[in-house]
């Protein structure tokens, strides 16, 4: 087990559950405290929250200013998973606390996001609905949009769509994209105005980080550009998104149909999304595969070991 100067254990708290390989690694290496398993967290964390020196939490559960103002011997947060929009950042730089995430996911995530390009171009949903429902023995199916030759526009050139670039350029597609700076080792065309992207893009696909800095930086201005024929993708965050223009503009058909993987609101409630055909639909799994997770997992756990060893963390977040 992993010891801090007084020879016990160092103590750590998991905000929610984890995959199983990840708490059993932690649990070989450190004593692990179940925050979402606690009657009364507050309770909890009056009585404990001053041993805490390690937090892990998810990409989904962050870290409020409350939780971490609970926990005043603090010295790193391990988030599984690459966004750090729900961490309380302010707390982090102020204290000084070292941050990391799982960052190396844009392979998976890129391979979603074809998967969603493909889905609903060729309707394939509702391809599957309309055999399952008895309709192709008298009935055609209609037709979808062929990718090859579409300008396939990307909001945020990082490694996520970098990665989705190659996969849609194996397509015959044609790239542009969209970032606060320009690339010039990368050979596509550059947009330094999203309005104007998305009105000569078929396709807008969206892989931008989360956070007020792009909170609603897909609005009805955005929406209107990419007109009745384009089609946006998003595998980033549901709060670029301003959903309910993205609902009024599809009921409308002021675009032609959307493919989303992340929501305003996690899990998705009741929602007019969930009545339009040309829709596609999924719970946040972009980055969910088994050996994705299983790798998020070893990197919390090296970044872990690596600061309670005295050594560099291999995936900080610089703020």
């Amino acid at each position: 087990m992993t010891s801090g100067q007084n020879g016990m254990p160092v103590e750590i708290l998991v905000v929610g559950p984890v995959i199983a390989s990840l708490m059993e690694a932690l649990e070989r290496e450190f004593t692990v405290h179940r925050l979402w398993q606690a009657q009364s967290q507050e309770e909890w964390l009056r009585s404990h929250g001053a041993a805490i020196r390690a937090l892990v939490t998810t990409f989904v559960d962050g870290a409020s200013e409350e939780l971490l103002n609970a926990l005043p011997n603090l010295e790193i947060i391990a988030s599984y998973g690459v966004g750090i929009d729900r961490i309380a950042l302010d707390v982090v730089k102020q204290r000084g606390l070292l941050l990391t995430n799982t960052p190396d996911i844009s392979e998976p995530v890129a391979d979603a996001a074809l998967a969603l390009l493909l889905a609903v171009t060729r309707r394939i949903c509702q391809a599957d609905r309309f055999v399952r429902a008895g309709q192709w023995s008298h009935q055609s199916f209609p037709f979808g949009t062929h990718l090859g030759g579409k300008l396939c526009g990307i909001v945020a050139l990082g490694r996520i769509g970098k990665a989705i670039a190659v996969r849609v350029q194996a397509f015959g597609m044609r790239i542009a994209y969209y970032g606060p700076n320009r690339k010039p080792e990368m050979p596509y065309e550059y947009y330094d105005n999203l309005v104007s992207l998305a009105r000569d893009a078929d396709f807008l696909v969206l892989a931008l980080p989360g956070g007020e800095a792009t909170r609603h930086i897909v609005n009805a201005d955005v929406l209107n550009a990419l007109g009745p024929h384009g089609f946006l993708i998003n595998v980033a965050r549901g709060s670029v998104v301003d959903e309910a223009a993205l609902i009024r503009t599809l009921e409308a058909g002021g675009i032609a149909g959307a493919a989303l993987d992340v929501f305003e609101h996690e899990p998705l409630g009741e929602s007019p999304l969930m009545q339009l055909e040309n829709v596609v639909l999924l719970p946040h799994i972009a980055s969910a595969t088994v050996e994705t997770r299983h790798e998020m997992g070893n990197v919390v756990m090296a970044n872990l070991k690596a600061h309670f060893s005295g050594g560099a963390v291999h995936t900080p977040v610089s703020l």
